[in-house]
């Protein structure tokens, strides 16, 4: 969808017809409230049924977390919703294609968080290999004393790494891990022209081409469970897998097997399929790095996220426009 206007003719939009779906910054929900006197949708599910009885006909604006969204029953109990305000990058919570059948914009906040991801992926992927967290807890539990020294890693300099996902971030990624000497390949759907790494078609070939395996594709239907067993088998046992785009890219269950049988190496998550849900069996690992979905998690990039997310609500509220529409 690259329409930054609604089809719907522009009229005047009041506090009473948007929607606080979930609250996503301090920031955004102050604003909603001080500004707009806007809608909080309860939480509570009878409430939530009450109040979409009651009140859902006169929305037409819903802000939400990119991990919220707005589904596809909620989009159904809002006959007349216009737009979607979508903090954060991604958007697959939200049901798109409802929307672009209703003719409903979207906006989203790209860019402002391509670099505190990056850096998360970075610190993962020195994590994954260098093993910086398994060996802290090496030192906690009193172990370097009653056991020796901590058993040796692996380098995490001059790597081929390959990037699931050269959009924004992964280039991001890439141009950091250049500065470790690292030879950077990818996968998209298609080659990007003027793009000095190697390109492959096949997400299988890189796989089997690289020492690490980055994901930071777009997730949605599109790319669930794109990195499978077969994957994962040609990443091979001395690999490493790091995920900062979507759980749903990743088979979970795959990974966990082959992480518990030696397939891969290990893995450095930021993302998983259930969220906040983490398996036991990811949990017990001590080859997996774990991090609760924080890549953009930073002050800086979530306070810049909401003033976008702000700048796309106080765009369409006065003019019908968004001013970053996902595309």
């Amino acid at each position: 969808m690259t329409a930054t206007e609604s089809t719907t003719a522009h009229t005047a939009i009041s506090g009473s017809n948007i929607l606080l779906v979930s609250d996503p910054h301090p920031q955004v929900s102050t604003a909603l409230k001080d500004d707009y006197s806007a809608y909080v949708l309860p939480t509570d599910p009878a409430e939530r049924e009450s109040f979409l009885a009651e009140h859902g006909a006169d929305i037409r604006v819903a802000v939400c977390s990119a991990m919220a969204g707005v589904g596809t029953e909620l989009m159904q109990a809002l006959p007349n919703l216009e737009a979607v305000m979508n903090f954060g990058v991604g958007y697959d919570s939200t049901d798109v294609a409802q929307a672009a059948e209703r003719g409903i914009v979207v906006s989203n906040t790209p860019d402002v968080l391509n670099e505190c991801v990056a850096d998360s992926a970075l610190a993962l992927y020195l994590d994954a290999l260098r093993q910086v967290s398994a060996a802290d807890r090496y030192v906690r539990a009193g172990k370097w004393e009653s056991e020796g020294s901590y058993p040796l890693t692996t380098r995490a300099s001059g790597r081929t790494v390959g990037i699931v996902g050269l959009g924004r971030i992964g280039a991001a990624i890439a141009q950091r891990l250049e500065g470790f000497g690292c030879t950077i390949e990818y996968h998209n759907r298609n080659e990007k022209p003027g793009v000095p790494y190697r390109y492959h078609s096949s997400l299988v070939d890189l796989a089997a081409s690289v020492d690490v395996l980055v994901i930071a594709a777009t997730g949605g239907p599109e790319s669930r469970g794109l990195v499978g067993a077969e994957v994962l088998k040609a990443l091979g046992s001395h690999g490493y897998l790091i995920n900062i785009s979507r759980g749903t890219v990743v088979d979970e269950k795959a990974l966990i097997a082959a992480l518990q049988n030696g397939t891969i190496a290990g893995a450095g998550l930021d993302v998983f399929e259930n969220e906040p849900h983490v398996p036991e069996e990811l949990r017990a690992l001590d080859n997996v790095v774990l991090q609760p979905h924080v890549g953009s998690g930073t002050v800086e990039t979530r306070a810049d996220m909401a003033s976008l997310t702000l700048e796309n609500l106080r765009s369409y509220v006065s003019t019908g426009t968004l001013v970053t529409p996902i595309s």
